[in-house]
């Protein structure tokens, strides 16, 4: 039997390797190292996940087969692929354990969610953050998967990817950016592209920038869905932000629900941080319908150009046709005066 001094001790002593083993794994990541993932090749395995939203229908997962082999890719369908738990694709830790499992196998390269919808904040506490260190594989989502790719990114240091989920159209643009990205490992520059509408105008009026502060800037890009970034702002799942190019779009949301929630970034410290800001699409946001609105551009410039760091809005990233494949964590210099976002590095090795 232990005597109250020999407890004490013991409980010491177990505290303290606690909250070493809790700072190796939950550290800013300028604390650590960053990891970047190998690049794709053909024949190389892809884990198929629903780590958000359900999938309904078995037809859904045979057309994102197709377009994996299409890639060049060999498909992999996780275990809990077609579980459903309400509106979600499973239990959490089932969902969680998906992830961890693919991360441990060595026949997988790259992890492709199904689609968004809700749910990957739920599944945070249950990742195998030093598995996922110790296997680095491309992760690559948008929408809901902010959560995902931000909080893998924040507790491991690996470079993921806001970019195409499994049902999204996989048309030729966006297919090309993934490649370039991913397969070549590419350093690629982003820039609205133009509209084939403009091509006898004597302007252009489709997919303009709208400048907020004009200049130059480099930093690490971060960002993704507003919503769902501003849900996990606090948690240990949030990347650390200084001297980030932040990057943000959202859909469906009133035009005073965007503006909460950017208030909620300013007030949380988040954009004092920043070097440069980047504002996307916002599709389907509208002005509440029962009194009058401030305009979205109103909302930006409110709370982004007294900050006086490179900015614009109207950037082609969002919840779109044309789904860019966007490295997060690696270096970027972006162009406010011209909206172009140019890495500096490539985002796999």
């Amino acid at each position: 039997m232990l005597t109250r001094r020999q407890f004490l001790t013991h409980c010491t002593a177990t505290a303290t390797t606690v909250a070493l083993a809790s700072a190796a794994t939950s550290g800013t990541a300028a604390e650590r190292k960053y990891v970047k993932p190998a690049r794709l090749h053909r024949g190389a395995g892809v884990g198929l996940i629903t780590p958000a939203s359900a999938v309904f229908l078995r037809e859904e997962v045979d057309v994102v087969v197709d377009a994996i082999r299409g890639l060049g890719l060999v498909p992999y369908l996780a275990p809990h692929l077609r579980d459903r738990y309400g509106y979600l694709g499973g239990k959490d830790i089932d969902r969680a354990t998906d992830i961890n499992r693919f991360f441990a196998d060595p026949a997988i390269a790259a992890l492709l969610p199904l689609r968004g919808g809700w749910g990957c904040s739920r599944l945070l506490p249950y990742l195998d953050y030093q598995v996922i260190r110790k296997n680095p594989k491309i992760i690559v989502g948008f929408s809901d998967l902010t959560a995902l790719i931000l909080g893998i990114h924040a507790q491991t240091g690996l470079v993921t990817f806001h970019g195409p989920n499994g049902l999204t159209s996989w048309r030729s643009d966006p297919t090309d950016y993934f490649r370039r990205v991913l397969f070549a490992g590419e350093m690629v520059t982003f820039e609205n592209q133009k509209d084939s509408d403009d091509a006898n105008r004597l302007m252009q009026v489709k997919n303009r920038i709208q400048i907020i502060n004009p200049g130059k800037a480099k930093g690490r890009l971060i960002g993704g869905n507003l919503s769902v970034l501003s849900n996990i702002v606090g948690s240990p799942y949030v990347p650390d932000l200084r001297g980030a190019i932040l990057f943000l779009e959202d859909t469906n949301e009133n035009i005073y629900r965007i503006d909460r929630m950017i208030t909620h970034l300013k007030l949380a410290g988040v954009f004092k941080q920043l070097a440069g800001f980047i504002f996307g699409q916002c599709t389907q946001c509208l002005p509440d319908a029962d009194y009058g609105s401030l305009t979205l551009e109103e909302v930006l410039h409110d709370h982004i150009q007294p900050l006086g760091i490179p900015s614009w809005s109207g950037a082609q990233i969002g919840h779109i046709e044309t789904i860019l494949t966007l490295p997060i964590g690696a270096k970027v210099e972006i162009d406010a005066n011209l909206g172009k976002i140019q890495m500096l590095e490539p985002g796999v090795i």
